[in-house]
Protein backbone atom coordinates (compact mmCIF):
# COMPACT_ATOMS: atom_id res chain seq x y z
CA UNK A 1 0.00 0.00 0.00
CA UNK A 2 1.43 2.92 -0.65
CA UNK A 3 1.59 6.12 1.21
CA UNK A 4 -1.22 8.14 -1.11
CA UNK A 5 -3.44 5.05 -0.62
CA UNK A 6 -3.14 4.70 3.01
CA UNK A 7 -3.73 8.54 3.71
CA UNK A 8 -7.35 8.21 1.93
CA UNK A 9 -7.56 5.04 3.54
CA UNK A 10 -7.62 6.94 7.11
CA UNK A 11 -9.66 9.34 6.08
CA UNK A 12 -12.27 6.95 5.44
CA UNK A 13 -11.38 4.89 8.28
CA UNK A 14 -12.30 7.94 10.79
CA UNK A 15 -15.63 8.94 8.07
CA UNK A 16 -16.54 5.25 8.90
CA UNK A 17 -16.33 5.26 12.24
CA UNK A 18 -18.10 8.64 12.74
CA UNK A 19 -20.26 8.04 10.02
CA UNK A 20 -21.70 5.22 11.44
CA UNK A 21 -22.06 7.18 14.72
CA UNK A 22 -23.76 9.85 12.63
CA UNK A 23 -26.34 7.66 11.21
CA UNK A 24 -27.15 5.96 14.08
CA UNK A 25 -27.92 9.81 15.63
CA UNK A 26 -29.84 10.88 12.42
CA UNK A 27 -31.81 7.55 13.06
CA UNK A 28 -32.41 8.88 16.01
CA UNK A 29 -33.15 12.22 15.63
CA UNK A 30 -35.46 11.45 12.20
CA UNK A 31 -37.64 9.48 15.35
CA UNK A 32 -37.32 12.29 17.52
CA UNK A 33 -38.23 14.88 14.34
CA UNK A 34 -41.03 13.07 13.49
CA UNK A 35 -42.89 12.38 16.81
CA UNK A 36 -41.67 16.82 17.50
CA UNK A 37 -43.09 17.51 14.12
CA UNK A 38 -46.23 15.75 15.03
CA UNK A 39 -46.69 16.76 18.57
CA UNK A 40 -45.76 20.39 18.36
CA UNK A 41 -46.06 21.16 15.17
CA UNK A 42 -44.03 23.86 12.53
CA UNK A 43 -45.26 26.74 15.39
CA UNK A 44 -43.53 24.56 18.44
CA UNK A 45 -41.04 23.68 16.47
CA UNK A 46 -40.60 27.38 15.90
CA UNK A 47 -40.16 27.98 20.05
CA UNK A 48 -37.53 25.37 19.89
CA UNK A 49 -35.39 26.79 17.51
CA UNK A 50 -35.40 30.02 18.87
CA UNK A 51 -34.83 29.00 22.22
CA UNK A 52 -31.90 26.77 21.09
CA UNK A 53 -30.96 29.82 18.81
CA UNK A 54 -31.10 32.30 21.35
CA UNK A 55 -28.84 30.26 24.24
CA UNK A 56 -26.95 29.06 21.75
CA UNK A 57 -25.56 33.12 20.98
CA UNK A 58 -24.62 33.21 24.59
CA UNK A 59 -23.04 30.21 24.47
CA UNK A 60 -20.89 31.60 21.77
CA UNK A 61 -20.30 34.93 23.61
CA UNK A 62 -19.14 33.20 26.70
CA UNK A 63 -17.35 29.28 26.03
CA UNK A 64 -14.62 30.88 24.54
CA UNK A 65 -14.00 28.06 21.92
CA UNK A 66 -12.87 25.59 24.36
CA UNK A 67 -14.88 22.97 22.99
CA UNK A 68 -12.60 23.45 19.40
CA UNK A 69 -9.03 25.02 20.83
CA UNK A 70 -8.63 22.53 24.26
CA UNK A 71 -8.61 19.65 21.63
CA UNK A 72 -5.12 20.68 19.99
CA UNK A 73 -3.64 21.73 23.53
CA UNK A 74 -4.48 18.22 24.66
CA UNK A 75 -3.05 16.67 21.54
CA UNK A 76 0.10 18.38 21.96
CA UNK A 77 0.47 17.45 25.93
CA UNK A 78 -0.50 13.88 25.10
CA UNK A 79 2.30 13.26 21.81
CA UNK A 80 5.13 14.49 24.42
CA UNK A 81 4.09 11.04 27.02
CA UNK A 82 4.73 13.38 29.82
CA UNK A 83 1.94 12.00 32.29
CA UNK A 84 2.22 14.87 34.46
CA UNK A 85 1.94 17.96 31.45
CA UNK A 86 -1.02 15.91 30.29
CA UNK A 87 -2.92 15.96 33.46
CA UNK A 88 -1.80 19.53 34.27
CA UNK A 89 -3.50 20.44 30.64
CA UNK A 90 -6.61 18.59 31.45
CA UNK A 91 -6.89 19.50 34.75
CA UNK A 92 -6.41 23.37 33.59
CA UNK A 93 -9.08 22.95 31.13
CA UNK A 94 -11.52 21.72 33.12
CA UNK A 95 -10.92 24.21 35.37
CA UNK A 96 -11.81 27.03 32.47
CA UNK A 97 -14.83 24.83 31.28
CA UNK A 98 -16.60 25.54 34.56
CA UNK A 99 -15.63 28.89 35.24
CA UNK A 100 -17.21 30.13 31.46
CA UNK A 101 -19.88 27.30 32.14
CA UNK A 102 -21.01 28.98 35.36
CA UNK A 103 -20.37 33.15 33.28
CA UNK A 104 -22.80 31.39 30.86
CA UNK A 105 -25.64 30.30 32.80
CA UNK A 106 -25.35 33.33 35.05
CA UNK A 107 -25.42 35.41 31.85
CA UNK A 108 -28.31 33.85 30.47
CA UNK A 109 -30.08 34.07 34.14
CA UNK A 110 -29.44 37.91 34.28
CA UNK A 111 -30.81 38.94 31.24
CA UNK A 112 -33.61 35.96 31.08
CA UNK A 113 -36.50 38.60 30.81
CA UNK A 114 -34.66 40.85 27.99
CA UNK A 115 -33.66 37.46 26.03
CA UNK A 116 -37.41 37.17 26.19
CA UNK A 117 -38.98 40.42 25.06
CA UNK A 118 -35.76 40.61 22.24
CA UNK A 119 -36.48 37.18 21.02
CA UNK A 120 -39.93 36.73 20.86
CA UNK A 121 -41.05 40.24 21.27
CA UNK A 122 -42.66 39.80 24.83
CA UNK A 123 -41.80 38.29 28.24
CA UNK A 124 -43.70 35.21 28.08
CA UNK A 125 -40.59 33.18 27.94
CA UNK A 126 -38.54 34.48 30.60
CA UNK A 127 -39.50 31.93 32.83
CA UNK A 128 -38.34 29.53 29.88
CA UNK A 129 -34.84 31.62 29.83
CA UNK A 130 -34.56 30.85 33.43
CA UNK A 131 -34.80 26.81 33.60
CA UNK A 132 -32.94 26.60 29.67
CA UNK A 133 -29.72 29.03 31.59
CA UNK A 134 -28.01 25.72 33.83
CA UNK A 135 -28.08 24.13 30.64
CA UNK A 136 -25.77 26.27 29.86
CA UNK A 137 -23.56 25.18 32.27
CA UNK A 138 -24.43 21.66 31.76
CA UNK A 139 -23.34 21.67 28.06
CA UNK A 140 -19.81 23.47 28.52
CA UNK A 141 -19.00 20.57 31.26
CA UNK A 142 -19.92 18.01 28.43
CA UNK A 143 -17.77 19.73 25.76
CA UNK A 144 -15.02 19.89 28.20
CA UNK A 145 -15.02 15.67 28.25
CA UNK A 146 -15.79 15.65 24.72
CA UNK A 147 -12.80 17.56 24.27
CA UNK A 148 -10.84 15.23 26.62
CA UNK A 149 -11.87 11.76 24.52
CA UNK A 150 -11.07 13.73 21.48
CA UNK A 151 -7.32 14.65 22.26
CA UNK A 152 -6.95 11.69 24.33
CA UNK A 153 -7.66 9.43 20.86
CA UNK A 154 -10.02 7.82 22.52
CA UNK A 155 -12.46 7.71 19.61
CA UNK A 156 -14.34 4.86 20.15
CA UNK A 157 -15.05 6.16 23.67
CA UNK A 158 -16.32 9.13 22.11
CA UNK A 159 -18.23 7.48 19.79
CA UNK A 160 -20.62 5.54 22.27
CA UNK A 161 -20.91 8.62 24.14
CA UNK A 162 -22.46 9.95 21.54
CA UNK A 163 -24.21 7.18 20.57
CA UNK A 164 -26.00 6.37 24.35
CA UNK A 165 -26.65 10.32 24.68
CA UNK A 166 -28.75 10.29 21.78
CA UNK A 167 -30.61 6.85 22.68
CA UNK A 168 -31.80 8.36 25.73
CA UNK A 169 -32.12 11.44 24.83
CA UNK A 170 -35.01 9.56 22.55
CA UNK A 171 -36.29 8.10 25.46
CA UNK A 172 -37.15 11.28 26.82
CA UNK A 173 -38.27 13.56 24.71
CA UNK A 174 -40.91 12.32 23.26
CA UNK A 175 -42.99 11.14 26.15
CA UNK A 176 -42.42 14.33 27.69
CA UNK A 177 -43.81 16.52 24.21
CA UNK A 178 -46.39 13.10 24.04
CA UNK A 179 -47.97 14.44 27.66
CA UNK A 180 -47.31 17.86 27.94
CA UNK A 181 -47.15 19.27 24.48
CA UNK A 182 -45.53 22.56 24.06
CA UNK A 183 -45.10 23.01 27.82
CA UNK A 184 -42.49 20.00 27.84
CA UNK A 185 -39.97 21.98 25.62
CA UNK A 186 -38.18 23.75 28.28
CA UNK A 187 -37.98 20.35 30.68
CA UNK A 188 -37.09 18.63 27.41
CA UNK A 189 -34.14 20.96 27.10
CA UNK A 190 -33.14 20.86 30.23
CA UNK A 191 -32.94 16.94 30.88
CA UNK A 192 -31.49 16.28 27.41
CA UNK A 193 -28.28 18.69 28.00
CA UNK A 194 -28.20 16.81 31.40
CA UNK A 195 -28.47 13.34 29.66
CA UNK A 196 -25.57 14.10 27.50
CA UNK A 197 -23.70 15.44 30.29
CA UNK A 198 -23.87 12.02 32.29
CA UNK A 199 -22.70 10.00 29.48
CA UNK A 200 -19.46 12.58 28.08
CA UNK A 201 -18.58 12.19 31.56
CA UNK A 202 -18.82 8.28 32.27
CA UNK A 203 -16.72 7.88 29.17
CA UNK A 204 -14.26 9.95 30.98
CA UNK A 205 -13.70 9.31 34.71
CA UNK A 206 -12.45 5.44 33.11
CA UNK A 207 -9.27 7.35 31.83
CA UNK A 208 -6.59 7.48 34.77
CA UNK A 209 -5.46 11.29 35.11
CA UNK A 210 -2.52 11.93 37.72
CA UNK A 211 -3.92 14.55 40.41
CA UNK A 212 -2.44 17.93 39.55
CA UNK A 213 -2.45 21.00 42.48
CA UNK A 214 -3.39 23.95 40.19
CA UNK A 215 -2.14 27.35 41.24
CA UNK A 216 -3.37 30.43 39.06
CA UNK A 217 -0.24 31.00 37.93
CA UNK A 218 0.02 27.89 36.02
CA UNK A 219 -3.91 28.45 35.31
CA UNK A 220 -3.42 31.49 33.62
CA UNK A 221 -0.02 30.17 32.00
CA UNK A 222 -1.67 26.71 30.71
CA UNK A 223 -4.85 28.50 29.74
CA UNK A 224 -3.79 31.92 28.06
CA UNK A 225 -3.09 29.75 24.58
CA UNK A 226 -6.45 27.91 24.65
CA UNK A 227 -8.11 30.89 25.36
CA UNK A 228 -6.46 33.53 23.04
CA UNK A 229 -6.80 30.41 20.12
CA UNK A 230 -10.19 29.66 21.61
CA UNK A 231 -11.35 33.23 22.02
CA UNK A 232 -11.14 34.41 17.84
CA UNK A 233 -12.65 30.85 17.01
CA UNK A 234 -15.76 31.94 19.87
CA UNK A 235 -15.52 35.06 17.67
CA UNK A 236 -16.18 33.27 14.41
CA UNK A 237 -18.68 30.72 16.13
CA UNK A 238 -20.73 33.71 17.61
CA UNK A 239 -20.98 35.45 14.30
CA UNK A 240 -22.52 32.52 12.71
CA UNK A 241 -24.62 31.90 15.82
CA UNK A 242 -25.61 35.22 15.37
CA UNK A 243 -26.12 35.54 11.94
CA UNK A 244 -28.57 32.39 12.38
CA UNK A 245 -30.47 33.94 15.09
CA UNK A 246 -30.81 37.44 13.29
CA UNK A 247 -32.30 35.66 10.34
CA UNK A 248 -34.58 33.72 12.55
CA UNK A 249 -35.73 36.76 14.48
CA UNK A 250 -36.45 38.43 10.53
CA UNK A 251 -38.27 35.70 9.02
CA UNK A 252 -40.46 35.40 12.44
CA UNK A 253 -40.95 39.37 12.19
CA UNK A 254 -41.67 39.73 8.77
CA UNK A 255 -43.46 36.23 8.34
CA UNK A 256 -44.53 34.05 11.01
CA UNK A 257 -43.26 31.58 13.60
CA UNK A 258 -44.31 28.40 11.52
CA UNK A 259 -42.15 29.55 8.66
CA UNK A 260 -39.31 29.52 11.25
CA UNK A 261 -40.24 26.15 12.36
CA UNK A 262 -40.18 25.29 8.50
CA UNK A 263 -36.78 27.14 7.80
CA UNK A 264 -35.43 24.88 11.06
CA UNK A 265 -36.81 21.86 9.69
CA UNK A 266 -35.32 22.56 5.85
CA UNK A 267 -31.53 23.07 7.09
CA UNK A 268 -31.85 20.42 9.60
CA UNK A 269 -32.35 18.21 6.70
CA UNK A 270 -29.54 19.61 4.99
CA UNK A 271 -27.16 20.61 7.42
CA UNK A 272 -27.97 17.71 9.83
CA UNK A 273 -28.88 14.50 8.09
CA UNK A 274 -26.31 15.73 4.90
CA UNK A 275 -23.77 17.22 6.82
CA UNK A 276 -23.16 14.63 8.86
CA UNK A 277 -20.39 14.15 6.68
CA UNK A 278 -18.51 17.16 7.86
CA UNK A 279 -19.40 16.24 11.11
CA UNK A 280 -17.91 12.64 10.67
CA UNK A 281 -14.86 13.93 8.58
CA UNK A 282 -13.61 16.12 11.01
CA UNK A 283 -13.10 14.37 13.82
CA UNK A 284 -9.99 13.36 11.98
CA UNK A 285 -9.34 15.99 9.28
CA UNK A 286 -8.30 19.00 11.32
CA UNK A 287 -5.57 17.19 14.20
CA UNK A 288 -4.22 15.24 10.55
CA UNK A 289 -4.67 18.50 8.56
CA UNK A 290 -2.48 20.28 11.79
CA UNK A 291 0.22 17.88 11.74
CA UNK A 292 1.38 18.92 8.43
CA UNK A 293 0.76 22.60 8.88
CA UNK A 294 3.86 23.36 8.11
CA UNK A 295 4.31 22.08 4.93
CA UNK A 296 2.08 24.13 1.94
CA UNK A 297 2.38 20.68 -0.16
CA UNK A 298 1.06 18.16 2.09
CA UNK A 299 -1.56 20.86 3.39
CA UNK A 300 -2.56 21.05 -0.26
CA UNK A 301 -2.56 17.18 -0.67
CA UNK A 302 -4.56 16.66 2.06
CA UNK A 303 -7.12 19.29 1.61
CA UNK A 304 -7.51 17.75 -2.16
CA UNK A 305 -7.65 14.51 -0.83
CA UNK A 306 -10.54 15.56 2.33
CA UNK A 307 -12.92 17.37 -1.04
CA UNK A 308 -12.57 14.64 -2.97
CA UNK A 309 -13.91 11.94 -0.19
CA UNK A 310 -16.46 14.40 0.82
CA UNK A 311 -17.84 15.43 -3.03
CA UNK A 312 -17.40 11.61 -3.79
CA UNK A 313 -19.50 10.61 -0.57
CA UNK A 314 -22.23 13.77 -0.91
CA UNK A 315 -23.50 13.96 -3.97
CA UNK A 316 -25.09 10.60 -4.38
CA UNK A 317 -26.76 11.70 -1.25
CA UNK A 318 -27.61 15.18 -2.29
CA UNK A 319 -29.22 13.69 -5.65
CA UNK A 320 -31.38 11.75 -3.80
CA UNK A 321 -32.20 14.25 -1.41
CA UNK A 322 -33.48 16.28 -4.46
CA UNK A 323 -35.07 13.31 -6.59
CA UNK A 324 -36.70 12.11 -3.21
CA UNK A 325 -37.22 15.31 -1.17
CA UNK A 326 -41.36 15.05 -1.10
CA UNK A 327 -41.00 11.67 0.59
CA UNK A 328 -38.06 13.11 2.76
CA UNK A 329 -39.67 15.53 4.07
CA UNK A 330 -43.21 13.38 4.77
CA UNK A 331 -41.21 10.79 6.62
CA UNK A 332 -38.88 13.14 8.36
CA UNK A 333 -41.56 15.78 9.25
CA UNK A 334 -44.82 15.53 7.59
CA UNK A 335 -47.10 16.76 5.39
CA UNK A 336 -47.36 20.04 6.82
CA UNK A 337 -43.42 20.52 5.69
CA UNK A 338 -43.69 20.12 1.88
CA UNK A 339 -43.35 23.75 1.83
CA UNK A 340 -39.87 23.25 2.07
CA UNK A 341 -38.91 21.60 -0.73
CA UNK A 342 -38.06 24.58 -2.58
CA UNK A 343 -35.73 25.68 -0.02
CA UNK A 344 -34.04 22.07 -0.12
CA UNK A 345 -32.86 21.92 -3.77
CA UNK A 346 -31.17 25.21 -4.22
CA UNK A 347 -29.67 24.32 -0.91
CA UNK A 348 -28.28 21.21 -1.95
CA UNK A 349 -26.94 22.32 -4.79
CA UNK A 350 -25.21 25.01 -2.47
CA UNK A 351 -23.90 22.01 -0.35
CA UNK A 352 -21.24 20.86 -3.42
CA UNK A 353 -19.71 24.35 -2.95
CA UNK A 354 -19.82 23.94 1.23
CA UNK A 355 -17.96 21.05 0.80
CA UNK A 356 -15.41 22.55 -0.46
CA UNK A 357 -14.88 25.90 0.94
CA UNK A 358 -14.99 23.39 4.40
CA UNK A 359 -12.00 21.84 3.44
CA UNK A 360 -10.08 24.46 2.55
CA UNK A 361 -10.87 26.58 5.74
CA UNK A 362 -9.47 24.44 7.88
CA UNK A 363 -6.34 25.21 6.95
CA UNK A 364 -6.22 28.28 8.87
CA UNK A 365 -7.09 26.68 12.05
CA UNK A 366 -4.42 24.17 11.45
CA UNK A 367 -1.68 27.15 10.70
CA UNK A 368 -3.08 28.94 13.68
CA UNK A 369 -3.72 32.03 11.56
CA UNK A 370 -6.76 32.61 13.97
CA UNK A 371 -7.31 36.24 12.40
CA UNK A 372 -7.02 35.07 9.33
CA UNK A 373 -9.77 32.51 10.12
CA UNK A 374 -12.04 35.02 11.65
CA UNK A 375 -12.39 37.71 9.37
CA UNK A 376 -13.30 35.17 6.68
CA UNK A 377 -15.67 34.60 8.77
CA UNK A 378 -16.91 37.71 9.83
CA UNK A 379 -17.27 38.53 5.67
CA UNK A 380 -19.00 35.24 4.72
CA UNK A 381 -21.59 35.75 7.21
CA UNK A 382 -22.04 38.91 6.72
CA UNK A 383 -22.81 38.61 2.87
CA UNK A 384 -24.39 35.58 3.95
CA UNK A 385 -27.27 36.99 6.16
CA UNK A 386 -27.44 39.92 3.67
CA UNK A 387 -28.35 36.88 0.48
CA UNK A 388 -30.76 35.30 3.12
CA UNK A 389 -32.77 38.66 4.16
CA UNK A 390 -32.89 39.33 0.18
CA UNK A 391 -34.22 35.54 -0.77
CA UNK A 392 -36.46 35.83 1.94
CA UNK A 393 -38.06 38.95 0.71
CA UNK A 394 -38.36 37.91 -2.82
CA UNK A 395 -38.30 34.09 -2.66
CA UNK A 396 -40.03 33.57 0.83
CA UNK A 397 -38.35 30.07 1.61
CA UNK A 398 -37.37 29.07 -1.63
CA UNK A 399 -35.21 31.97 -1.50
CA UNK A 400 -33.55 31.09 1.93
CA UNK A 401 -32.29 28.13 -0.30
CA UNK A 402 -30.83 30.05 -3.30
CA UNK A 403 -29.12 32.30 -0.88
CA UNK A 404 -27.62 29.21 0.38
CA UNK A 405 -26.13 28.14 -2.60
CA UNK A 406 -24.80 31.93 -3.76
CA UNK A 407 -23.52 32.29 -0.47
CA UNK A 408 -21.34 29.15 -0.41
CA UNK A 409 -20.33 29.54 -4.28
CA UNK A 410 -18.76 32.99 -3.49
CA UNK A 411 -17.54 31.55 0.38
CA UNK A 412 -15.23 29.03 -1.93
CA UNK A 413 -14.06 31.63 -4.08
CA UNK A 414 -12.95 33.70 -1.07
CA UNK A 415 -11.00 30.92 1.06
CA UNK A 416 -9.64 29.86 -2.46
CA UNK A 417 -7.99 33.15 -2.99
CA UNK A 418 -6.96 33.14 0.77
CA UNK A 419 -5.44 29.86 1.07
CA UNK A 420 -3.97 30.55 -2.61
CA UNK A 421 -1.97 33.97 -1.84
CA UNK A 422 -1.32 33.19 1.66
CA UNK A 423 -0.13 29.23 1.43
CA UNK A 424 0.25 28.66 -2.64
CA UNK A 425 -2.55 26.71 -2.47
CA UNK A 426 -4.45 24.91 -5.41
CA UNK A 427 -7.21 22.43 -6.43
CA UNK A 428 -5.98 19.68 -8.31
CA UNK A 429 -7.12 18.30 -11.48
CA UNK A 430 -8.28 15.51 -10.05
CA UNK A 431 -10.86 17.43 -7.30
CA UNK A 432 -11.61 19.62 -10.32
CA UNK A 433 -12.52 16.40 -12.49
CA UNK A 434 -14.74 15.34 -9.35
CA UNK A 435 -16.92 18.45 -8.83
CA UNK A 436 -17.98 19.09 -12.38
CA UNK A 437 -19.31 15.90 -13.08
CA UNK A 438 -20.67 15.12 -9.99
CA UNK A 439 -22.02 18.44 -9.92
CA UNK A 440 -23.70 18.47 -13.66
CA UNK A 441 -24.98 15.52 -12.39
CA UNK A 442 -26.81 17.28 -9.71
CA UNK A 443 -27.52 20.01 -11.98
CA UNK A 444 -29.55 17.51 -14.71
CA UNK A 445 -31.82 15.83 -11.45
CA UNK A 446 -32.48 19.18 -10.34
CA UNK A 447 -33.43 20.19 -13.99
CA UNK A 448 -35.87 16.87 -13.79
CA UNK A 449 -37.86 17.80 -10.64
CA UNK A 450 -37.86 21.02 -11.76
CA UNK A 451 -39.36 20.47 -15.21
CA UNK A 452 -40.88 17.13 -15.37
CA UNK A 453 -43.81 15.94 -14.15
CA UNK A 454 -43.68 12.54 -11.77
CA UNK A 455 -43.86 9.49 -12.49
CA UNK A 456 -40.84 10.42 -15.15
CA UNK A 457 -39.03 12.46 -12.49
CA UNK A 458 -38.10 9.18 -9.92
CA UNK A 459 -37.24 6.90 -13.82
CA UNK A 460 -34.88 9.78 -14.51
CA UNK A 461 -33.60 10.32 -11.27
CA UNK A 462 -32.63 7.18 -10.42
CA UNK A 463 -30.86 6.72 -13.85
CA UNK A 464 -28.66 9.85 -12.53
CA UNK A 465 -28.26 8.47 -8.90
CA UNK A 466 -27.26 5.17 -9.95
CA UNK A 467 -24.43 6.93 -12.44
CA UNK A 468 -22.97 9.04 -9.92
CA UNK A 469 -23.02 5.95 -7.53
CA UNK A 470 -20.90 4.21 -9.86
CA UNK A 471 -19.00 7.02 -10.94
CA UNK A 472 -18.30 7.89 -7.01
CA UNK A 473 -17.51 3.90 -6.58
CA UNK A 474 -15.26 3.97 -9.53
CA UNK A 475 -13.27 6.72 -7.69
CA UNK A 476 -13.17 5.31 -4.51
CA UNK A 477 -11.94 2.13 -6.02
CA UNK A 478 -8.78 3.81 -7.58
CA UNK A 479 -8.14 5.35 -4.46
CA UNK A 480 -8.49 3.24 -1.25
CA UNK A 481 -9.27 -0.23 -2.77
CA UNK A 482 -12.91 -1.09 -2.01
CA UNK A 483 -12.67 -4.35 -3.28
CA UNK A 484 -9.76 -5.26 -0.76
CA UNK A 485 -11.20 -3.28 2.17
CA UNK A 486 -14.38 -5.59 2.00
CA UNK A 487 -12.19 -8.69 1.88
CA UNK A 488 -10.19 -7.58 4.85
CA UNK A 489 -13.66 -6.83 6.65
CA UNK A 490 -15.19 -10.43 5.69
CA UNK A 491 -11.87 -12.15 7.07
CA UNK A 492 -11.89 -10.27 10.35
CA UNK A 493 -15.71 -10.94 10.82
CA UNK A 494 -15.10 -14.41 9.95
CA UNK A 495 -11.99 -14.79 12.31
CA UNK A 496 -14.59 -13.05 15.10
Amino acid sequence: MNKQQSSYRQIMKATSLFGGVQVFQIIISVIRSKFVAILLGPSGMGIVGLLTSTTGLVAGLTNFGLGTSAIKNISEANATGDENRISTVISVMRRLVWITGILGAVVTLVFSSWLSQFTFGNREYTLAFVWISITLLFNQLSAGELVLLQGLRKLQELAKANVYGSIAGLIVTVPLYYKFGVKGIVPVIVITALITLFFSWYFTKKIKINKTKLTKEITITEGKSMLVMGFMISLSGLISLAVAYILRIYINRTGNIADVGLYNAGFTIINTYVGMIFTAMATDYYPRLAAVAQSNDLCRQNINQQAEIAILILAPILMAFLIFINWAVILLYSSQFLAVTGMIYWAALGMFFKAASWAVGFVFLAKGASKIFFWSELVSNAYGLLFSILGYHWGNLSGLGLAFLISYFVALIQVFVIAKLKYQFSFTPSFVKIFIIQFSLALMSFAIVSLISKPYTYIFGIVLIGISCWYSYIELESRIGVKELVREFIQKARKR
